[in-house]
């Protein structure tokens, strides 16, 4: 087989003007001129021996040999591209950049980040509070913190915390509202519901916590919904209800004194939080260093959450 390639160049013109149909458009893309795409497809087509485009008065189309070629070549520049991007960010040791879901980072990343710039301060992190799900091998961000079951296919895993899940309220509710003293005691009061954890099956929700409880007289579905935890707890502490509270995001404000949990009963949860790299990341430093800290961290509040969350009754399995 002949092993002779065209001259990348040309192979950059051709993809560029083909993706956009368009030589202007290539010619903006890589910062050349009009006529210099035109003379570099026309370049690849001799080389090639086929023609590539059909040139009409004011548009251009895709020969039957362009879209043979295209798709290989699309594939090829983006790989070439995450290549360098990878290398970049492992290049970069002045920049973290973390992902990691809203209620994740404001109850309980940001309470806690300065000790890692204490320890790192050459480190400048930069956080990205979104529940969108990235692809940490495209090197646009350096490690994620996810919840979830811990399937992610193509990434390094590793545990940081298992949750547990109960009511929790805030101190004034307790103490100036109606009684709280058994679980069917809710039913004067409004239950402030997390939507977003509400669209998995798998995650713990009023109902589920009700029926584990005996209540069968409070209605499960209704009251006070948010689309994330941290508006949830935020609501229960200004007092709008009570909210199923997730032992690790609230233990803050459960350490605190804004939250008080209600009822030993708490629902183990089936999901966890989990740190997420891509392959090789934790070959440097400041990954490493990032990971090293999130541990310790995760590990020391478990052992805090222990007395500031109180006695917890596990369900028989």
């Amino acid at each position: 087989m002949d092993s002779h390639l065209p001259p990348l160049s040309a192979l950059r013109a051709f993809e560029a003007a083909a993706r956009h149909m368009s030589f202007s458009k290539a010619a903006d893309e890589l910062h050349v001129t009009p006529a210099a795409i035109s003379h570099q497809i026309h370049a690849l087509e001799q080389d090639l021996g086929v023609r590539l485009f059909h040139r009409m008065n004011r548009a251009i189309e895709l020969t039957a040999s362009a879209r043979v070629l295209l798709p290989g070549l699309s594939e090829a520049f983006a790989g070439i591209q995450a290549s360098v991007r990878r290398l970049r960010a492992h290049n970069d040791t002045g920049t973290l950049t973390v992902t990691a879901s809203p209620s994740f980072a404001a109850k309980w990343l940001v309470l806690r980040l300065h000790r890692f710039q204490a320890q790192c301060a050459e480190v400048d992190v930069r956080i990205s509070a979104s529940d969108d799900v990235v692809d940490l091998t495209k090197g646009d961000f350096d490690i994620a913190i996810r919840y979830g079951a811990g399937k992610y296919p193509g990434l390094e895993v590793e545990l940081l915390f298992t949750n547990e899940v109960f009511p929790a309220c805030s101190p004034q509710l307790l103490t100036a509202g109606p009684p709280l003293r058994v679980p069917d005691d809710l039913l004067r009061h409004t239950l402030i519901h997390d939507q977003a954890v509400e669209r998995d099956p798998l995650a713990p929700t009023w109902p589920m916590w009700l029926k584990a409880a005996g209540v069968r007289n409070v209605p499960a579905a209704v009251g006070l919904t948010f689309n994330n935890m941290h508006l949830a707890l935020d609501a229960a502490i200004a007092g709008h209800g009570v909210v199923l509270a997730y032992s690790t995001i609230a233990a803050a404000d459960l350490a605190a004194g804004r939250l008080v949990r209600l009822f030993p009963l708490a629902l183990p949860d089936q999901f966890a939080y989990y740190i997420l790299t891509a392959p090789g990341a934790l070959e440097r430093p400041k990954v490493r260093a990032f990971r090293d800290w999130l541990r310790h961290e995760a590990d020391a509040g478990n052992e805090a959450d222990m007395h500031n969350t109180g006695p917890v009754m596990r369900l028989p399995a």
